[in-house]
């Protein structure tokens, strides 16, 4: 029984792992149920034994997304100005932007529209899988506090905010707009742009950190 349960989960985790191969090199036009199925030498009814339903296998495979960003954080945070909350809120903001411009696929299937949950519903506001990107917010929204103490406002707001700012920064660099907006610029980069989005939402005049 043991030995089965180990080959069970084994294979679970192969299904996840061709699927995050699959949206890696091809985006999530790809990640259809069959085709992971084939990739990963099993037949295409296998993956209904460890998934309910396709959307609850492309849930386990967006949280393997969610899992590497929250990791790149705390490292990009320990590098320079990690005694500064605005200067972790910036290494926090370039991982966010770097992470999405490398894995476009996995970011994509990550904050998609109709984000599957883990019983295969789709919709919900409050889904299983958004809940995924509650710490790296509460974390966002510490910082934020640190550097507003005593201004009497709200954080939470502030950090929903830069959030989406940075969010658009992604998107609009990925598709090209950006880029093609600032042609010419010196001063444009993805940095500059991340500095800049911290400095409207967290601006230097302000009570200092």
């Amino acid at each position: 029984m043991a030995q089965r349960d180990h080959q069970d989960s084994g294979l679970r985790e192969r299904l996840i792992d061709v699927g995050v191969e699959l949206v890696t090199s091809e985006g999530t036009a790809a990640l259809g149920l069959r085709e992971i199925a084939r990739r990963a030498g099993v037949s295409h009814g296998a993956p209904r034994r460890y998934f309910a339903t396709h959307h609850a296998l492309l849930s386990a495979i967006a949280r393997r997304g969610f899992e590497e960003l929250g990791s790149r954080v705390p490292a990009a945070m320990a590098g320079p100005g990690a005694d500064d909350p605005r200067g972790q809120v910036r290494a926090l903001g370039r991982a966010y932007v770097g992470y999405a411009l490398e894995h476009p696929g996995m970011f994509e299937l990550m904050f998609r529209h109709d984000p599957p949950d883990d019983s295969g519903q789709q919709g919900p506001a409050r889904s299983p899988l958004r809940d995924s990107t509650l710490p790296m917010f509460e974390l966002l929204v510490s910082l934020v506090t640190r550097c507003r103490a005593g201004a009497g406002d709200q954080p939470r707001i502030t950090a929903a905010a830069l959030w989406a700012n940075l969010h658009g920064v992604a998107q609009l660099w990925a598709r090209g707009s950006l880029p093609h907006a600032l042609d010419g610029d010196p001063a444009a980069s993805l940095d500059r742009l991340v500095d800049a989005a911290v400095e409207a939402h967290l601006p230097g005049r302000r009570p200092r950190c």
